[in-house]
């Protein structure tokens, strides 16, 4: 396995890449993650089973989507690829730092500025992707609100419905998300789609981001995600909002815009995640 990989990085660079040194690194709680280096490269990779290639090739393609726009850092793609039986995403390797209060603004301002510069006609994205390893669908749909209640909460629902965890009424927790942010008014852009803190990171080039869901929304998808987990210090938030404020009952919007999230938690772990599920539902109807 550990040859074809370096077969394939060797292709790409266009010079031999030995491994050296092998590391294992945390990724969180879906894939394998090593530190690969022949002391003169660093990579980062991901493994999983050969079946979830396509899973790597579509955040693959949300990293470069991101890169593209000159706002935001993001590790550069180096490789997607199988062996007999894994898939892999190699990545440029960004070792982390602590961050100061200066870094985090920036991270405010450059995150308000990708949202500013990537206007788009509709809400979507060219393929559906995955969060975590949920699919995530994305048709296009020119009214936010309809996208997000139906192909964001709805989805969601109805997996939880097939694995017999009923919440309620789909159509009508539906509509009453759909209500909520029907006085909102929103211009499509690219959201990472799953930015909290185990997300992100500093190096001493600033700050970086990885592991994105991307598709184009609103933007306070991204806002309200990184408040879910614990907030990030106030110096980001205040990095966003001299740069891009948000607009009113950004509050109330949040409630909906997090709820996919622990949906989604629900349908990966169960356990507490239904609960907070209930919780959250029960102040969404409150609202409606």
């Amino acid at each position: 396995m550990w040859r074809a990989i370096e077969q394939n990085i060797t292709q790409v660079i266009g010079q031999q890449f030995s491994i050296k040194h092998k590391q294992a690194v945390t990724g969180g709680d879906i894939n394998l993650c090593y530190w690969l280096s022949d002391y003169q490269h660093n990579y980062f990779i991901k493994l999983n089973d050969k079946s979830r290639l396509q899973q790597f090739e579509s955040e693959a393609y949300s990293l470069a989507q991101i890169k593209q726009l000159n706002a935001m850092s993001c590790p550069n793609v180096i490789a997607t690829g199988t062996t007999l039986d894994k898939s892999y995403l190699v990545l440029e390797y960004l070792p982390f730092k602590t961050a100061s209060a200066r870094e985090w603004f920036n991270f405010g301002e450059q995150l308000a500025q990708m949202h500013k510069s990537s206007p788009h006609g509709q809400f979507g994205w060219q393929h559906d992707n995955y969060i975590g390893t949920t699919l995530q669908p994305n048709d296009w749909q020119s009214n936010w609100r309809t996208f997000f209640a139906e192909q964001r909460i709805g989805w969601q629902l109805q997996l939880l419905a097939e694995k017999s965890i009923n919440l309620g009424d789909i159509k009508h927790i539906v509509d009453a998300c759909h209500d909520i942010l029907q006085h909102h008014q929103v211009t499509p852009c690219l959201v990472h789609g799953d930015l909290w803190q185990g997300n992100l990171g500093f190096s001493d080039d600033g700050v970086f981001i990885f592991d994105p869901a991307s598709y184009y929304g609103d933007r306070e998808v991204d806002i309200a995600m990184t408040e879910l987990f614990g907030q990030l210090p106030d110096e980001f938030y205040q990095g966003y909002q001299d740069t891009y404020p948000l607009d009113n009952d950004y509050d109330k919007r949040k409630l909906v815009y997090n709820f996919y999230h622990i949906l989604n938690h629900a349908n990966l772990f169960g356990g507490i995640y239904i609960e907070q599920c209930k919780a959250n539902l029960t102040r969404i109807l409150a609202l409606h």
